[in-house]
């Protein structure tokens, strides 16, 4: 599976941990977690959702037309208690592919669910990602500063401004993280993102 694949996996079954939905709002939620620069298209998702149905992580249910006019009824996709299971899974890897580009906004919005060992390796090899490409930026930049146009010059700058500014930021969630974490997070959920009333 890609890691656009896999991205998309886990989106779609931690959305449905929150709630069943149909395939229109799916996709409106997925677009909306993913942040990717094109649109979800229903040839991606749907292929997913019949992978996730055949692995037995989801099922899907008509729905009544609650108006009986005779409409097509809608599917419904719900979360099954192995596919809880295996969200609970994806979330504990913490290694090198929770970090890159395509799944790390995918893991970092499920964050809440993710006990907070793993949150801090993840920032933490993000960060060491984002380094690692600010460095590259920087010597390449310094190589072919001679041999450049002003636009080039100036897309270069943008490209690392954004870097150190994902560093910076970066940095400060590890911070927050090690001096334990949002206050709201402590107070309302375990380590396994499952409200509590106890204190």
């Amino acid at each position: 599976m890609t890691r656009r694949g896999a991205a998309l996996e886990v989106a779609v079954l931690g959305l449905l941990h929150e709630a069943p939905m149909h395939g229109y709002e799916l996709r409106k939620q997925v677009n909306v977690l993913l942040g990717w620069g094109r649109v979800l298209s229903y040839g991606t998702l749907y292929p997913c959702l019949k992978g996730l149905g055949k692995a037995g992580y989801i099922v899907a249910d008509e729905a009544e037309d609650p108006e009986g006019r005779g409409r097509r009824a809608k599917i419904v996709y719900k979360l099954t208690a192995e596919g809880k299971e295996h969200f609970a899974q994806a979330l504990e890897d913490s290694g090198p592919s929770a970090w890159d580009d395509e799944t790390f906004g995918v893991r970092f919005a499920f964050f809440a669910r993710t006990d907070a060992a793993s949150r801090v390796r993840i920032l933490e090899g993000r960060r060491s990602r984002m380094e690692e490409r600010l460095d590259n930026v920087r010597k390449a930049g310094q190589r072919k500063r001679d041999r450049v146009d002003s636009y080039t010059l100036e897309l270069q700058r943008h490209g690392l401004e954004s870097v150190e500014r994902e560093v910076k930021w970066l940095t400060e969630l590890i911070d927050r993280e090690r001096s334990g974490g949002y206050p709201d997070e402590q107070d309302n959920t375990n380590n396994t993102g499952i409200t509590t009333t106890e204190k």
